[in-house]
């Protein structure tokens, strides 16, 4: 058995997952999940993956993995190269802290389930909810593009000229932002390396609407 991703195609966590497989160059099979259907939920998902989150990434030998960052680094420790991350432990702690802003800080009060919540069993408006997540996107990239900005680490990427760990939740999120017309254009720096992403085949490949089972 090859890798197996179960994921669901408009995930960002599932995003950041396939987008790192694709630039280590690794090939996996998909097993779609409706998540507005809880299929998530099902009993056989749930055997392999108690949380009933996606993604969830299934190794030949049958082994499953969980939560998308423990996964991205698992793929960087046995499959080095192309590196996701810098050599040197302090530039690594620092593309670390960039992409847990992201996906500790931004995703979870985010994911659908969140917002599911915030529809469902609080009845917030539909306007509201799209506030509630543009509020916390803008709360997360106000200092991440001050950080980024004059930073002389950055090139192309958030680290140097080639996409790591950093540049996949970055891209991931902002994938994201699309559904809810999150206003850019303060954040010029996080959108240039965006558009740095989408020149490379392995984030194109990663996106919602190019999943081979997008809806």
């Amino acid at each position: 058995m090859s890798l197996v991703l179960h994921n669901f195609f408009r995930s960002s966590a599932s995003v950041r997952v396939r987008a790192a497989l694709n630039l280590k160059g690794l090939v996996y099979e998909q097993v779609s999940y409706v998540l507005r259907d809880k299929q998530h939920h099902s009993e056989a998902f749930l055997t392999l993956n108690p949380q009933g989150l996606v993604p969830a990434l299934q190794l030949a030998d049958g082994t499953v993995l969980g939560q998308s960052l423990a996964i991205i680094e698992y793929l960087e420790e046995t499959q080095p190269e192309p590196a996701l991350l810098p050599s040197d432990p302090l530039n690594r702690a620092w593309i670390r802290s960039l992409a847990q802003a992201i996906a500790c800080d931004i995703h979870p009060v985010n994911n659908l389930r969140i917002l599911q919540y915030l529809d469902q069993a609080l009845s917030i408006s539909e306007d509201e909810v799209i506030e509630w997540f543009r509020h916390w996107v803008d709360q997360g990239f106000a200092p991440l593009e001050q950080q980024l900005v004059d930073d002389t680490r950055r090139g192309e990427f958030c680290y140097g000229d080639a996409p790591g760990l950093a540049d996949i939740c970055l891209f991931a999120q902002m994938a994201n932002n699309r559904r809810f017309d999150v206003d850019m254009s303060r954040y010029p720096t996080l959108q240039a390396i965006y558009a740095n992403c989408l020149q490379l085949p392995a984030f194109v490949d990663a996106l919602p609407e190019n999943h081979p089972h997008a809806e």
